[in-house]
This record gives structure tokens, sequence and C-alpha cells, in this order.
């Protein structure tokens, strides 16, 4: 069930919670936006697992948030789930029949490691829940929205760390001029609840007006750039807004200048490797090439110290025919078709997150378990 709403242009879900155990939940339909903007219901938990499978939304932040807030919504308002759950009478059947939920949910997409974390921090909340299943029940719903409210402040503070940490390192030559950003991908409002991590960056610089300009790639097969980031870059009137295409990234830093790249991250390893959408680790290259700061912006909750490098991540693959109809090619046309990329953390300069800027050491590397260590 879809319906439009004409609400704030930038708003990713709705999400409401009337008397404290009916939740409702809306996610905006993003593969129809900029040209529609429609709001899909999401009744049950096998809705949240299609919306997040198919890309109608997608961001690893908002993926994770999606996820918990579907299983409260299926577990309080959804009759079938709801006549299953009151039917089990052992305090450990319901914590089994809860779990299987979160399990499914954990198949919906493979790469970002939010949502493992948020499966995780719920499981943890609910096994020292109290004994009834409204228990239950109301821990996964305080939780989820626990995780909502704190998406919002992290993503604010991650704009600031970054905005700042990027002034802060700007050549003498730069030092008192605003800055040129380039990013790849969305993770603006429309990937997390609100905010937005690397885009989060280009607000903050924005708010502080030392923003002088800001390149978008389109970000090829599915366009998150052109589609989404694009849009969310003309409704926040950000200066000298501009899209390019992905292969024209090497020319902008080689005949206009760019000051740093910011990019989001769908998993962060312990030696400071990240996964990030296909195309990210072809703008690192370039920055490095051209001695342009290059930033992962992304939550805590993306750090993963138990994948030693990125090797160990695995990449997502998308159907052939995702690409087939995004470029016009002849039907049949064999097709290699990644969802995200590994970018060596050589060519990273910083890890941008709401509870700092993870920078390499004297030896040049990054120590994220010692940065977990020191913040948790």
């Amino acid at each position: 069930m879809a319906s439009n709403a004409s609400i704030n242009n930038l708003q990713s879900l709705i999400y409401s919670n009337v008397g404290g155990s009916n939740p409702k939940l809306s996610v905006l339909d993003q593969l129809l936006v900029p040209h529609e903007k429609t709001y899909i219901l999401i009744p049950d938990l096998e809705a949240a697992w299609g919306v997040i499978r198919s890309m109608q939304i997608r961001g690893a932040p908002l993926i994770a948030i999606v996820a918990c807030l579907g299983l409260s919504v299926d577990l309080a308002t959804n009759p079938v789930t709801i006549a299953k759950l009151y039917a089990l009478t052992e305090r450990d059947d319901v914590l089994d029949f809860v779990l299987k939920k979160i399990e499914y949910l954990k198949t919906s997409r493979p790469t970002a490691v939010n949502l493992f974390n948020a499966m995780d921090e719920l499981t943890a909340a609910i096994q020292n829940a109290g004994d009834t299943k409204d228990d239950i029940v109301k821990t996964v719903i305080f939780h989820a929205e626990f995780m909502l409210q704190r998406d919002v402040s992290d993503n604010k503070a991650i704009g600031n760390n970054g905005a700042n940490d990027i002034l802060q390192n700007l050549p003498a030559d730069r030092a008192s001029k605003s800055v040129r950003l380039v990013t790849i991908c969305n993770t603006g409002s429309l990937a997390t609840a609100a905010y937005g991590t690397a885009l989060g960056v280009a607000r903050s610089l924005h708010a502080m007006n030392k923003l002088e300009s800001i390149h978008c790639l389109e970000t090829r097969p599915y366009n998150q750039g052109s589609r989404l980031t694009a849009f969310e870059i003309m409704e926040e009137k950000m200066p000298n807004g501009t899209l390019i295409c992905d292969s024209a990234a090497a020319a902008l830093m080689r005949t206009t200048g760019v000051d740093a790249c910011v990019v989001g991250a769908d998993r962060v390893c312990a030696n400071g490797d990240t996964a990030n959408k296909i195309g990210t680790y072809m703008l690192a290259l370039c920055a490095y090439q051209h001695n342009v700061p290059f930033y992962v912006a992304a939550p805590f909750t993306t750090l993963d110290i138990k994948l030693e490098n990125g090797d160990c991540i695995e990449i997502e693959e998308r159907p052939a025919a995702e690409m087939i109809t995004s470029s016009r090619a002849p039907s049949g046309m064999p097709v290699w078709n990644p969802a995200f990329d590994n970018t060596p953390n050589k060519f990273i300069t910083g890890i941008i997150t709401e509870k700092g800027v993870i920078r390499k050491g004297e030896d040049g590397k990054f120590d994220i378990a010692g940065f977990i260590n020191a913040h948790q």
C-alpha cells in the first residue's frame, strides 16, 4: 500500500506511535525520487524486508532503522504475528519467535554492518526484558525508537566533527577560503533518519557559511547521486551544487580543484579498509593522485573490528537486469554488477564518526580497535 504525502521533501520515513503501543511506519520510495514522492506503508516484517531488499530504501543507517521499526510494527500491530505470539506460553518460546524474525531481517542486505549491529543490539535488549510477552514487545518498541532518535543526533555530530576537521586541515593557501567538496552516492537525509553522514558534513559546512561548492557523482548504475543527492543539494540550496558523471572526478580535481572528498561507508574494518557504494574506490584513487584529502563519514556502529581487512567483507552483487535497464545495454549482455567496493586504508585520510575523527597514527595505520575501546 502506498500513499502520496505532501510533507518535508527530505523525510526518509514517517513514524508515529500514538499511545506508546501502536507504532506506524511509512517509508519514502527512493526508486521514484526525485520525480515522485510516494510513501509506502510498512504493516509487517515482510514489507520492511522487501523495501530494504528492493532498495526502495537504502543507506546503511536507514536500513538499520527501518528494520528495527518494522519489527516493532510487526509485533505490535500485525494480526497474524500477534495471534502467533500470544499462542506461546513460555518466555523462551517468545524469545525464539522474535529472534527468528531478527535473523530474517539480517538476510535483506549482507554488506552494511549497521543492520547486523542494530539487530544484535535489539537482541541483547529483549534478552534482558521482563518475563511477559508485553514486556518483550514494549522493549522492542522502546529500543527501536531510541535508535531512531540516536541516529539523528549522531548524524549532526558527524557533520560538525567532519566540517571542523576539514577546516582545521586546509592548506595555507586555502585556509581563509570556503570548502570545495566532492561526494558519491547518497549519504544525506534520505540515507538516514535525518541530516545525513557525508552529506551531513556538507550541511554543517553550509550552516557555517564555509561551503564554496559541492559536486556529486551520479553513481551508476542506480544513480543515487543524480537522483537523490542532487535532489537534496537543490532542496537545501547548497552553493554551486553540480552533478558530474562518475568518470569526471579526476578531471574536476585537475582543472578546478577540490579541497576534500567525503563519502559514506557500509562497513569499516579493523585496519580502516572501507566498503561503500561501487565507485568509491575509484574516487579514492583519483583523490590520492591529486593530493585531495579523502574522508569516510559513518556512525560508530559502522566500525567492525571483527573483520581484519576489506578482503573479509561480503560484497553484495545486484541483478544484471538493474544495469541492463539503466544503461540501455543490449538484452542478454553478460554483466558484473557489484553494489559496493572496498577502499584500502592507504587512500583514506580520516574516518569521521559522532565520537570524533579517527586519523592514522605515527605508524601510518588506523587504530580502529583503540578508538572503539576509548569511546565505548
